[in-house]
């Protein structure tokens, strides 16, 4: 499934490829490569909140302000909530720049292999196969409850909102 009109970089339409994950689904199932390059899924964090943070590449500027985010944030939430970042990033370059920038909160997760994640939740861009910038939450139940797609891929995501949408579930 293709999708137009959602994404661009810097004002160039963008096309997204996989089905659409809305709030009120249940999220798909997803692996993903840890650090290590080990198999990493979905069930791994059960009867969690889940705030999934999405980054299409953390060597750019916008990617690398999310994850720090996120990473602050993190440290004031609950044990019930974990924070994911994924990105295309191979796992060596994910782990060099969660040592360099002191990145120990957010579990970073690499989608590159497969790109499971991104097909599964039609947020993978086919003209250059990185992930559209974008949130999901997902409460303890597996139910996303809350999705953003950020337009322009070169742009911040709300992240008032998103933290406050996560809040809401405690």
């Amino acid at each position: 499934m293709e999708r137009k009109g959602i994404v661009t970089v810097k004002g160039n339409p963008l096309t997204l490829t996989g089905g659409e994950v809305k709030e009120g689904d249940k999220a798909p199932f997803f692996k993903v490569l840890d650090k290590d390059l080990k198999e990493v899924d979905s069930r791994s964090f059960a009867g969690k909140n889940i705030i999934i943070s999405v980054t299409p590449s953390l060597d750019t500027p916008v990617c690398d302000l999310q994850l720090k985010r996120f990473n602050k944030e993190a440290s004031e939430l609950g044990s019930d909530v974990v924070v994911l970042n994924i990105s295309v990033d191979l796992p060596f370059a994910i782990a060099r720049f969660c040592n360099a920038n002191g990145i120990d909160k957010v579990i970073t997760l690499s989608d590159y292999r497969d790109v499971d994640f991104g097909t599964k939740f039609g947020i993978l861009i086919k003209e250059n196969r990185l992930l559209a910038r974008s949130i999901f939450i997902i409460d303890k139940n597996g139910n996303v409850v809350y999705r953003e797609i950020v337009p322009d891929i070169t742009s911040h995501p709300d992240y008032d909102r998103a933290i406050s949408a996560l809040k809401k579930l405690n």
